[in-house]
């Protein structure tokens, strides 16, 4: 008996590797000192700040990744991890340094793995990040067949005095929000069982609304706000930022909210993309579920003074007001 014939090829899985060896330079600067394959990744730390702080995060793509399973298109889940992980440091006031991937799967295929990798690298690049590593691991037995397991490790750096901590937030800021491109990387569970299995659309279906088919709606990347966002935070100009992820409104905007203060927002302050209203519709969700599971059009939140709206609008794309901070409990109220 040999491993393979438990389900294990080492020598697909080294020549994804190498695969991984040649895409991944693309993102390096002079600061990694290893190469791919080593057992960690170095990156020279001498010249971070004056008073460096590093940030660092973890996540995954989710269910995101069977639907991309049964569309067979990879590349998105890549920008969808970079752009989800550059995002939570950006929160906290952290640019990207390095990035490290894992992907899992019950037999790995070098087409798709590396069409994973490139997406990644493209988004690296775009975001000055140097992915330095990773690990690839075939476990039959553990996960379904044909479905994979993306998730990666940023690690970025916030010089102390300019760390986002929402200490600064208080009554009278106003929120401004970001839209998001889809779903992002959350609620695929949801989505699927309403839109998949139990209203039976199929991926190259195009429901009323959508300007695509429901497969490229789906897997439409998660949206980087880094670029947009990154002069405000030099320029001092925000109070804080809020990654609307897993747990939607009413569980992220009170992480960055002090003792005494009260996010009051306007539902009707943007129009909910037809996606998220056909998830609503076809599923029978109310929308304080809609609003906790999705992030029904709004990707990321800033909170700002009123004095610095009109700058913040005219730097961002898309950008809408909100509501306000006002005097309350530590909590999300909306005006319905």
């Amino acid at each position: 008996m040999r491993y393979r014939e438990a389900g294990v090829d080492i020598d697909r899985a080294s020549r994804i590797v190498r695969g991984i060896a040649r895409l991944a330079p693309a993102t390096w600067g002079p600061q990694v000192l290893s190469e791919i394959g080593a057992f960690g990744g170095l990156y020279a730390a001498s010249a971070l700040g004056r008073d460096p702080v590093l940030v660092s995060s973890i996540d995954g793509v989710g269910t995101k990744t069977r639907i991309a399973s049964l569309a067979r298109r990879w590349s998105g889940l890549g920008e969808d991890i970079v752009h989800h992980s550059v995002n939570d440091i950006l929160v906290q006031g952290g640019r990207a340094l390095f990035f490290l991937d894992y992907i899992g799967a019950s037999r790995l295929e070098e087409a798709a793995v590396l069409e994973i990798i490139e997406g990644m690298t493209r988004a690296c690049r775009a975001h000055d990040c140097a992915l330095i590593g990773g690990e690839t691991a075939e476990m039959p037995g553990t996960y379904a067949g044909g479905d994979y397991d993306v998730v990666g490790c940023i690690v970025g750096v916030v010089e102390r005095e300019r760390l986002l901590d929402g200490s600064r937030v208080q009554p009278g800021d106003e929120i401004w929000g970001l839209p998001s491109s889809g779903l992002h990387t959350n609620g695929y569970s949801l989505a699927r069982r309403v839109l998949l299995e139990e209203a039976g659309l199929a991926l190259d279906a195009r429901p009323a609304g959508l300007e695509s088919t429901l497969g490229e709606a789906l897997l439409a990347p998660h949206r980087s706000y880094f670029h947009e966002l990154w002069p405000l935070l030099l320029e001092n100009r925000l109070h804080a930022l809020v990654h609307l992820t897993g747990g939607g409104f009413d569980d992220n905007i009170p992480r960055v909210l002090p003792e005494g203060c009260e996010a009051e927002i306007d539902p009707t302050s943007w129009e909910i993309p037809p996606l998220f209203a056909l998830i609503q519709r076809l599923g029978r969700v109310p929308w304080e579920e809609m609003r906790r599971v999705f992030n029904v059009g709004i990707g990321m939140i800033a909170i700002l003074p009123a004095a610095e709206a009109p700058a913040f609008a005219g730097a961002t794309r898309g950008a809408r007001r909100l509501g306000t901070i006002v005097a309350g409990p530590r909590r999300v109220r909306f005006r319905d």
